[in-house]
């Protein structure tokens, strides 16, 4: 019996073969799959390597901003101490708090997913290597450099929050500012291209027979934390951006006097920055769900309810922004229902912790680092779960929410959280990647000091905060009780510093990075990362029959090994994987994968050039590196839509697979729907924005433009899509010639960008202004949205005339064009609804 896809299901229980497969396939994997050697290591895409490079780099700027806060609690040991200067010290609170949260945080859980993803799927790699690829030179380059800004007197010094009006040009006139709002800017759009890569990694990449059900915890915790980046990170984008223009154009976003208004960028950014909090604990509570089961050798308990408090942590945490506004002024029923929110989303985080217990007291677990790190981290994060109820309680926020206690409340989160289970999974999976474990004994030392040192640091805080102390303050003066617990909290810090240092020790002497002979399995685990592995990931892709397969069924490790599953060689002779149903997992086409390539690299390098050099206010360069990036992009996208001359392969025991798709079965289309969805949610929120002002500030508003200006753009809007989705229409008509659907999308292109210039011309004929009024600003911002789509547009028409001169559009239907008569679709439905927005509301 077929299933929806066409694949007959009963196929699968071929598997494994009788027969192993010859030993040479093996040989022609490893020439196919071998990384580039010397300096061309830069230029690697493998998982393997991109995962690697991430993390370490991750845990470079963990390690910096850990530096940052020992030199701030020296500061706060005592009262007047004169170590930093005050805006020294600002500079380190705010370069502290924004490379922990934005340098370190997001990319160390996105890195690890990047490392773990494809060998827990079985896949050959993520669908998208060159993606990840550049994803992690944008993130390691930009970082870098952001980070070196403290070195020149140029970091930013309004706090990682950076609330307007102390990050405005009147009280923040230097480029500071500018540093973090361009900078963040930057790395969040790689967070966001390796959230795009992890949603479809997981959904389409699974070994057959891997249903949902069956799916690792891990990977469900991935796939909700890569959906809430997707939804939560283009706010912080948009605000970023409102703030950057209103610095350099004087475009009043925030400005109360002028019609803007200072609390949206509180809204904007909270909306991003609370989620945020649950996008950094969702993977780590997937590793330990992992962890806890190997660890206690016992199946999971509630592994369905903890599936299920996933979706749930991720749906209740976008209502709780405002949890962090309570004093800010906002009405009574706004108040109640955040509180309410607040409290109601430690309900799931409450459903893991005690399934985690479940599972040790059913199980047999073991006294080891990995178990020490859980249980610690487990600790550890109900006190500071305890503490979020508290704050969550208004009357209570309102006393706590500017002092010490607060700050308490976040370490005890997001150590207990994410730190100790990063460093437990750092001990259970070095021997995925190492030669060598890690050492125990070096281990507990680095558990055990980092625990109470934790402990000892931020323990006291509570008692600080209530005592009256408020954070964010470089020194204090004497007499005011506060000197004994900043002096145990130093203190405590520097015994965190040297559990850390003990981790370091025991890196550098047992740590060996390899692709072929690592330790193995040290710990006993039952998934599928376990496999004999190389660089092309499993010898052959098995079939899951379920959720601990090395358990269930001892032979698997062996069958992979000898080829007797799915893909044991390479039948085009290029790097390929398998993409399966998103439900069901079963094979539905071979993908064609690119290998090394200079053009990520690049492509990121001229990225954040292009940033940088704004921000420093060199224009020229900026363009010029600007252009550069968007060459580089199109290069390396240029050979990623492969058609090869084997229409179908034979997989695995006569299985045939096509090599060439389109439509919405590909991984292009996923990833482009995903990539709309974050374009939609800038657009949503620039719309939040428009509405907010709207009501916040209506006597700044003017009457709209008139309604003739749509009655031009509206038609155009039409044109654009139906010029596009027309060329696609023409390319499966065999008596068109082919040149046609390529001007029909040009075409399409043009009408999209002449709508948008006609809006602009007749907003700018009815006087509105965007420097005005907080109005033009919103009403300018939303037409630049749409004009900035238009241009990618014409980018997308040039890049298909290219492919076109050469012969790499083909019938019936090509993705390239598919992909991008989809984008230009939805621009000109974006169009269009700002056409018809900006219209309906006014004076």
């Amino acid at each position: 019996m077929r299933s929806e896809t066409g694949f007959d299901p009963a196929l699968l229980d071929r598997f494994p073969t009788s027969e192993p497969r010859p030993e040479g396939e093996v040989e022609e994997l490893k020439r196919i799959w071998a990384a580039p050697k010397g300096w061309g290591l830069l230029t690697a895409v493998n998982n393997n390597y991109v995962g690697f490079f991430y993390v370490a780099t991750a845990f470079l700027f963990f390690l910096l901003a850990g530096i940052l806060a020992l030199v701030m609690r020296v500061q706060l040991a005592l009262p007047l101490q004169g170590v930093l200067p005050q805006e020294t010290y600002n500079q380190f609170f705010t370069m502290h708090g924004t490379v922990m949260m934005f340098l370190f945080a997001v990319p160390m859980v996105e890195a690890i997913g990047v490392m773990l993803l494809p060998q827990m799927l079985a896949a050959r790699d993520l669908p998208f290597p060159r993606l990840s690829a550049y994803a992690f030179w944008a993130y390691f380059v930009g970082g870098l450099c952001f980070f070196a800004s403290l070195f020149v007197g140029l970091a930013p010094d309004g706090g990682w929050f950076m609330y307007p009006p102390y990050t405005s040009l009147t009280y923040s006139p230097g480029i500071n500012a500018d540093f973090w709002l361009l900078g963040i800017g930057f790395i969040e759009i790689s967070a966001i291209a390796g959230a795009i890569e992890i949603i479809v990694g997981v959904l389409r990449t699974r070994a057959p027979g891997m249903s949902l059900a069956k799916m690792p915890v891990y990977a469900w915790a991935m796939l909700v934390m890569a959906v809430m980046i997707i939804i939560a990170f283009p706010a912080v984008i948009l605000g970023t951006l409102l703030l950057e223009i209103e610095r350099a154009f004087n475009w009043p976003f925030f400005d109360p006097t002028r019609g803007g208004d200072a609390l949206l960028w509180q809204h904007l950014f909270w909306f991003f920055g609370h989620p945020e909090v649950y996008i950094i604990f969702l993977p780590a509570s997937g590793l330990v769900s992992m962890m806890v089961v190997a660890l206690a050798r016992a199946p999971l308990v509630g592994h369905s309810l903890i599936v299920l408090a996933f979706l749930a942590t991720g749906f209740i945490s976008f209502g709780v922004w405002a949890h962090h506004m309570f004093t800010t002024g906002m009405p009574n029923i706004s108040v109640g229902y955040f509180s309410a929110a607040s409290m109601a989303v430690s309900v799931p985080a409450g459903i893991q912790i005690f399934s985690w217990i479940a599972t040790f007291a059913v199980g047999k677990p073991r006294y080891n680092v990995p178990t020490l790190f859980v249980i610690g981290g487990l600790v550890t994060f109900v006190i500071g779960g305890l503490t979020g109820v508290m704050v969550a309680m208004v009357p209570f926020d309102w006393q706590a929410h500017d002092s010490y206690f607060i700050v308490a409340h976040l370490h005890y989160v997001l150590i207990g959280g994410m730190v100790f289970p990063l460093f437990a999974a750092f001990y259970y999976w070095t021997g995925m990647t190492s030669s060598r474990p890690l050492s125990e004994r070096l281990g507990q030392w680095a558990f055990w000091l980092m625990f109470v040192g934790m402990q000892v640091t931020f323990l006291p805080m509570h008692l600080t905060g209530l005592m009256g102390m408020p954070r964010r303050v470089y020194t204090y003066l004497p007499g005011r009780e506060w000197e004994v617990t900043n002096m145990i909290s130093t203190v405590g810090a520097f015994v965190l510093a040297a559990g850390v240092l003990a981790f370091l020790v025991d890196l550098a002497r047992n740590f060996r990075f390899t692709v072929d002979d690592d330790a193995g399995n040290v710990y006993g685990g039952g998934t599928l990362e376990w496999l004999p592995t190389g660089l092309y990931s499993t010898r052959s892709i098995p079939v899951v029959r379920s959720r601990e397969p090395l358990w269930d069924d001892p032979k698997i490790c062996e069958d992979v090994e000898q080829g007797r599953y799915l893909l044991p060689n390479a039948p085009t002779g290029l790097r390929e994987t398998l993409i399966t149903s998103p439900l069901r997992a079963e094979p539905e086409y071979l993908q064609i994968m690119p290998g090394p390539s200079p053009w990520p690299l690049l492509a990121a390098i001229f990225t954040a050039g292009f940033f940088l050099l704004l921000t420093v206010q060199a224009y020229t360069p900026g363009f010029v590196s600007g252009v550069l990036a968007i060459l580089c992009t199109l290069r390396w996208l240029w050979d990623t839509d492969r058609v090869v001359k084997e229409a179908e392969v034979d997989v695995g025991a006569g299985i045939m697979l096509p090599t060439y798709v389109t439509g919405p079965r590909t991984h292009g289309w996923w990833a482009m729907v995903i990539l709309l969805i974050v374009i939609g949610m800038i657009f949503a929120m620039a719309v939040f924005s428009f509405l907010y002002l709207y009501g916040v500030q209506p006597s700044f508003w003017i009457a709209p433009a008139g309604w003739q200006g749509a009655a031009v753009t509206l038609p155009l809007y039409a044109l654009t899509a139906g010029l596009a989705l027309g060329s696609r229409v023409m390319l499966a008509r065999e008596a068109t010639q082919l040149w046609t659907p390529g001007v029909l999308f040009l075409c399409g292109s043009v009408a999209l960008a002449a709508a948008v210039g006609a809006d602009i011309a007749f907003w700018h004929a009815s006087g509105l202004r965007p420097d005005a009024s907080g109005q033009g600003a919103i009403v300018y911002m939303l037409l630049t949205l749409t004009g900035l789509l238009a241009f990618i547009g014409l980018l997308m028409a040039g890049y298909i005339a290219a492919r076109n001169s050469r012969g790499m559009i083909v019938r019936p239907r090509n993705n390239s064009l598919d992909l991008c008569v989809l984008f230009v679709s939805y621009a000109a439905g974006q169009g269009a609804l700002t056409t018809v927005l900006t219209r309906a509301f006014g004076a």
